[in-house]
């Protein structure tokens, strides 16, 4: 074997090495795919995952299915070129999903606080469309992350009443009201823990999108009283898009009869107390994942319709921009499946 031969040999063999090493590098992408389906109407571990005391609900049949998508956050290459050929997958920049600066313990602390709110949004909405208002409302500790201001002073179910002496009413107050502290400056924050009342002080720290506002790091959510209690159990969910879902299964439990019609009915939205519903992310993952677990309607935000309808599903797409909405339509398929009179997500054109 001459010189020239061997030099094209080994150099091959050397670009095949490096080809194959190559595929499994990692890169800046996350794959998107159908998640699990829970059923809001149903139990997680043995509990109903809507729980409502002090006030009477009822029987009801057939499901009102969240959906969700499942997230490969640490992609090679190969892994990369596999999925972006899935019909079931989608393969997206992971700036998209984790801004850059941002860690995987924040990306967790703010998914956490989303459901959360979710929870309470997706309550309040609820009631209020059933003409119950609610009796006060408070401002609860969610988190409290280890080394933050608050860590060891505060904790998770805290309810934070009053900052220098000054009453918090809602996240807005209290923000406002540490926020006429300087970073370093330390505050007082009076709290009420297990019935009891006590005040912590606090030396508050820059922020970490703005160096000049104080923050005294935990995360919150308000709750609003009303004369009964709702508990939603769920905890290996992230993000706000359960919202619509959650409101409809509340309204479900509170009124006779039944939305589905004894049907499985999916759907996802993040919702305001208002009842507004907004749009989600992954929405084509979430309706494979409904299709699978043999969904005949999905309830889809206005603003993902023309992403819904790319996928041409076999289920029924029906448009809402509100909690009235999603209530309309499901009440209206219950008389008749195949009614036009339900806004259905328009046709690509």
């Amino acid at each position: 074997m001459g010189r020239r031969t061997q030099t094209l040999f080994v150099a091959s063999v050397l670009t095949l090495i490096l080809a194959v090493v190559g595929l499994w590098l990692p890169v800046p992408y996350v794959t998107f795919a159908p998640g699990p389906v829970t059923d809001t109407l149903g139990k997680v571990d043995g509990a109903p995952l809507i729980e409502i005391d002090g006030r009477e609900t009822y029987p009801t049949s057939g499901s009102l299915d969240l959906t969700t998508v499942e997230e490969t956050p640490r992609l090679n290459l190969l892994g990369a070129l596999q999925d972006w050929v899935s019909s079931d997958r989608a393969v997206v920049p992971s700036e998209l999903v984790r801004p850059p600066g941002t860690s995987q313990e924040e990306i967790r602390q703010e998914n956490t606080q989303a459901m959360l709110d979710s929870q309470d949004q997706a309550t309040a909405a609820a009631l209020s469309e059933l003409g119950i208002k609610p009796t006060g409302r408070e401002v609860v500790v969610n988190d409290v992350p280890s080394g933050s201001p608050a860590s060891g002073l505060l904790r998770s179910g805290d309810v934070i009443t009053a900052v220098g002496g000054e009453k918090v009413t809602d996240q807005e107050s209290l923000k406002a009201l540490v926020g006429r502290s300087k970073p370093g400056d330390v505050v007082e924050v009076t709290y009420r823990r297990d019935g009891r009342t006590a005040t912590a002080k606090i030396t508050t720290r820059p922020a970490t999108d703005d160096a000049t506002r104080p923050m005294i790091g935990v995360t919150t959510n308000l709750k609003l009283s009303y004369p009964f209690t709702v508990r939603i159990r769920i905890s290996d969910i992230g993000g706000p898009s359960a919202g619509l879902m959650f409101a409809l299964g509340i309204v479900d439990l509170l009124t006779p009869g039944e939305l589905t019609g004894g049907k499985t009915i999916a759907g996802t939205g993040t919702i305001e107390s208002t009842g507004e519903v907004g749009a989600i992310g992954g929405i084509q993952q979430k309706i494979l994942g409904a299709e699978q677990a043999g969904a005949s309607v999905f309830l889809v935000p206005k603003e993902n319709c023309v992403d819904a309808v790319r996928m041409k599903p076999d289920l029924r797409l029906v448009q809402v921009a509100s909690l009235s909405d999603a209530l309309d339509a499901l009440k209206t398929l219950q008389k008749d499946p195949d009614s036009t009179a339900v806004a259905s997500c328009p046709a690509e054109q």
